[in-house]
């Protein structure tokens, strides 16, 4: 019996580092997908400054009349 609580007490310790070890790798992966989310939407801004840009430009230039 005693054998059989031992190896179930092997198995919860082994349970709760998993669980802690997950737990931390979560926590990594969601402050990631914070700074991913973050960069992408400086690349958007970025993108979208630039093509307001373009088109300014193309409004102002004058059209070939040829």
């Amino acid at each position: 019996m005693q054998a059989e609580l031992d190896a179930l007490e092997q198995k919860l310790d082994q349970l709760v580092q998993l669980s802690l070890r997950l737990r931390a790798e979560n926590h990594k992966l969601r402050q990631d997908l914070v700074t991913a989310l973050s960069h992408k939407r400086q690349a958007e801004d970025k993108i979208s400054t630039a093509q307001s840009r373009l088109e300014h430009i193309l409004t102002i230039l004058p059209e070939d009349t040829a």
